[in-house]
């Protein structure tokens, strides 16, 4: 399960952030200084750590030059300041993404999963014998390699990092191809189709795993 970092010196946001994101799958924890975000982050592994900026005593940007020094964990800075030289600073420092408070949850969660995306190149998950491998770019089941195309490798591999959540074609359509696509729900079927049926010939029971919700989309079970 993704681990998720929550660095926010408001209660209120971090309960909100804890309220919508482990529902979606990931394990969050919370911690209110920056100081204490990385005492965290020298004990424990996470995947992705969700950075305030307008913090007292060490704020935002000093928490992510000191964690830039011993880690190479994602990280997204939020705050309510929306200037480009705030954003700007926080890549140079050595941020993933930014993004401004008021957000859309969707949102959130879709740059969320765009920079897991970019970060994870060595990411490898395995399931019942079958070996999803992002860093090679392969999927194998008992040593036979399935040949999927890239949009198939990534579809796959969005399933079986977030086991049991329900993806919409809308979803889906958002998180691989990004949201100004014209793609339709029709082309999700279709790559299902195609997964499917090469997990099939090597001998994989995908249909006891990758389910469709009748009216939704499809999940992993």
């Amino acid at each position: 399960m993704t681990k998720i970092l929550i660095v926010d010196d408001e209660t209120r946001m971090q309960q909100l952030l804890k309220l919508y994101l482990e529902p979606k799958g990931f394990n969050c924890k919370t911690v209110s200084t920056g100081k204490g975000a990385i005492q965290l982050l020298e004990r424990e592994k996470f995947d992705l750590v969700l950075l305030d900026i307008m913090m007292p005593e060490m704020d935002g940007w000093e928490t992510a030059r000191k964690i830039r020094e011993f880690s190479e964990v994602p990280i997204m800075m939020l705050t309510a300041r929306d200037h480009s030289t705030d954003m700007i600073k926080g890549l140079k420092l050595g941020a993933d993404d930014y993004i401004t408070k008021p957000f859309d949850e969707e949102v959130l969660l879709a740059r969320i999963e765009a920079v897991l995306r970019r970060t994870h190149h060595a990411n490898k998950v395995e399931f019942n014998g079958l070996i999803w491998d992002e860093q090679n770019h392969k999927l194998q089941y008992k040593g036979k390699e399935i040949k999927l195309t890239p949009t198939e490798f990534d579809m796959l591999g969005l399933f079986l990092k977030h086991p049991k959540m329900v993806f919409s074609r809308e979803k889906l359509i958002e998180t691989i191809w990004g949201f100004d696509s014209n793609t339709e729900g029709r082309t999700i079927d279709s790559h299902v189709r195609n997964i499917r049926d090469k997990c099939r010939k090597a001998g994989f029971p995908i249909d006891d795993h990758l389910k469709t919700v009748w009216g939704v989309g499809y999940k992993w079970e």
